[in-house]
């Protein structure tokens, strides 16, 4: 469909109202230790404005499916691409930690705290609104499009202190292995993260594999950005996700050149 991007800072943030901060939502009418859900890349919900072509994982905007509002602390995992010289002019939020992670070409950054950068592909951004940021987000380049993903999770707990940190990563450091890109845990090279999660990024050759050993208990989300891979013999596509929660060791092998995204989350 087309239409106009909105904020959409105010709408569907929490879960019956109440934001996570830490509080246990209760999961097991849907998910008990062990179960898998993939959702096949087709069920991703399509926002087409024109400048923006956007593939959103969960509720966002006026995309509203109140089975799908969010996966633990994960509340927003949105897959963009953002034609050249265009983006998101300056907006507000609250309480939430939002994580950037860019795919190709480089995304401008300006806030309300005086930060401000340029994202490159193969770099992570996480910027904590806390309690209360304004941000600009804009193609850097007027002709190329840039790919990101951005993803929000409830913080640990209320009125943060707004900041930003970004890191950059080369492709030969995830080659082969799961990289931690941002964390809630003291994880070196990791952008602080203010929840217990860690996103980790992965490039995998055909026939390479490599192995989660996530607390059994914890939620596991796994994305495939590009290509195909086997995780516990289960085939995902391009574009499929798994939400899980964890029973024991993944195995992920890749079908053919793969990149991935795994998030680990209580």
């Amino acid at each position: 469909m087309t239409g106009t991007w909105q904020n959409p800072d105010k709408r569907h943030t929490g879960v019956g109202g109440h934001f996570y901060f830490g509080k246990t939502v209760n999961f097991h009418y849907l998910f008990h230790r062990g179960h898998m859900q993939i959702i096949p890349a087709a069920q991703r919900y399509h926002f087409d404005g024109g400048w923006l072509s956007a593939l959103w994982l969960f509720s966002f905007d006026h995309y509203h499916d109140p089975s799908n509002i969010h996966f633990g602390a994960l509340r927003v995992f949105n897959h963009d691409r953002v034609a050249g010289g265009a983006g998101f002019p300056t907006h507000s939020h609250r309480e939430m930690e939002i994580v950037t992670w860019v795919l190709e070409g480089a995304l401008a950054h300006r806030d309300s705290t005086g930060g401000e950068g340029i994202i490159h592909a193969g770099e992570v951004q996480r910027m904590s609104a806390g309690s209360g940021i304004a941000h600009s987000e804009m193609n850097a380049d007027p002709d190329k499009p840039v790919r990101l993903l951005q993803m929000w999770v409830f913080p640990e707990r209320r009125g943060i202190t707004p900041s930003y940190e970004q890191r950059r990563f080369s492709l030969e450091e995830r080659r082969g292995r799961l990289l931690p890109i941002a964390s809630g845990a003291s994880l070196p090279g990791a952008v602080k993260v203010h929840q217990d999660v860690t996103f980790f990024v992965s490039r995998l050759l055909p026939g390479e594999s490599v192995v989660h050993n996530a607390t059994p208990g914890r939620r596991v989300f796994l994305y495939v950005i590009e290509g195909e891979i086997s995780l516990n013999g289960r085939n995902l596509d391009e574009g499929d996700q798994a939400r899980l929660s964890v029973d024991g060791p993944l195995s992920i092998e890749a079908a053919r050149e793969t990149e991935l995204i795994l998030i680990d989350l209580a």
